[in-house]
């Protein structure tokens, strides 16, 4: 049997999950669901390993983890090695843990990490073993709403700065209280789930080996990053439309031009910018909203080869 797909580099976000062998459980108690937590702190200090979310149940966990170094694997052959040798020791067994040694999906963070955290964080609600997610203590949506302090490893800033400036922790709630989004689940649903969560720009650049410009923070600082501005004055010209074209939102998305959808996506892929910064500029109520036009543009560019060859000569123009 072929091993899956690992596709690693500098600050690549994965979704890593693992199940039980044979489906069994991998958690029996609160002591050792506490001793797989503590890993994920030592792995954090140990390989730099930046935690954003988790959810462990009883039979399996899931993870989203930012590794700024490329070492995912080192990672979790840390996290399950260790723990199924913990196990075994406390349940006075052998032989492996896991059914395999996990599943790692490379995530197009900035467009899917809002989402993916909510599928993440309700899958207890899913299988049926909580009907409040507030009183579910092994993941981190108590500390996302505020129940909990958040442990020292674990990062929640750049996921609730995506659902808007003020009361987040209770927007968030709200917005995980409300169903995964059905592109999200329908990917999950798929009999073989694909290794990359992202456009077809995204996963292309990922199967080469080569990550995003726009994902490594140490490029980002050596070159200057076009505005907003900038951006949309580009697909102006080169689309002989006006900027009102661009950037005011029609009702429907197939009444919107072109040039609006990649205007957006140099936004997020070149410029950089936040969905704050994009809601703002191209009329969203709020980041949520825009997130859903830069994925529904993404999907449009995809596939359209036209506007595939557009967006590739405005990326080469707009980037030193």
């Amino acid at each position: 049997m072929a091993r899956p797909l690992r596709i690693e580099y500098p600050h690549a976000w994965y979704h890593v999950m693992n199940r039980g062998a044979a489906r069994r459980k991998i958690f029996k108690n609160d002591t050792q669901r506490e001793y797989f937590l503590s890993l994920l702190g030592d792995t954090s200090r140990r390989f730099n390993a930046d935690w954003h979310v988790y959810c462990l149940m009883d039979n399996h966990y899931h993870l989203m983890v930012h590794t700024p170094e490329g070492n995912l694997q080192r990672i979790m052959r840390h996290v399950n090695g260790v723990y199924t040798q913990f196990f075994n020791r406390e349940e006075r067994r052998d032989g492996p843990l896991f059914r395999g040694r996990y599943k790692a999906i490379l995530v197009d963070a900035e467009s899917y990490w809002l989402e993916l955290s909510r599928y993440i964080h309700r899958n207890p609600l899913a299988a049926g073993i909580a009907k409040d997610l507030g009183r579910y203590r092994w993941s981190s949506y108590r500390a996302y709403v505020g129940i909990d302090q958040a442990p020292d490893w674990l990062t929640t800033k750049y996921i609730l700065s995506s659902i808007g400036r003020a009361k987040r922790q209770r927007r968030y709630a709200e917005f995980v209280g409300r169903r995964p989004d059905p592109g999200i689940v329908k990917f999950y649903e798929e009999s073989r789930v694909s290794p990359i969560l992202g456009d077809k720009t995204f996963a292309e650049q990922a199967l080469e080996g080569r990550a995003y410009t726009a994902d490594i923070p140490e490029l980002k600082t050596a070159r200057t990053l076009p505005a907003i501005d900038e951006i949309i004055d580009a697909v102006s010209r080169f689309y002989h439309i006006e900027r009102e074209t661009i950037i005011t939102p029609v009702s429907g998305s197939s009444g919107a031009h072109a040039g609006r959808f990649i205007a957006m996506e140099l936004c997020r892929k070149v410029g950089d910018h936040r969905l704050r910064a994009i809601a703002e500029a191209f009329g969203y109520a709020s980041a949520n909203s825009a997130s859903r036009g830069c994925r529904l543009g993404a999907m449009r560019i995809a596939e359209d080869e036209g506007m595939s060859s557009d967006l590739d000569v405005l990326m080469r123009d707009l980037t030193p």
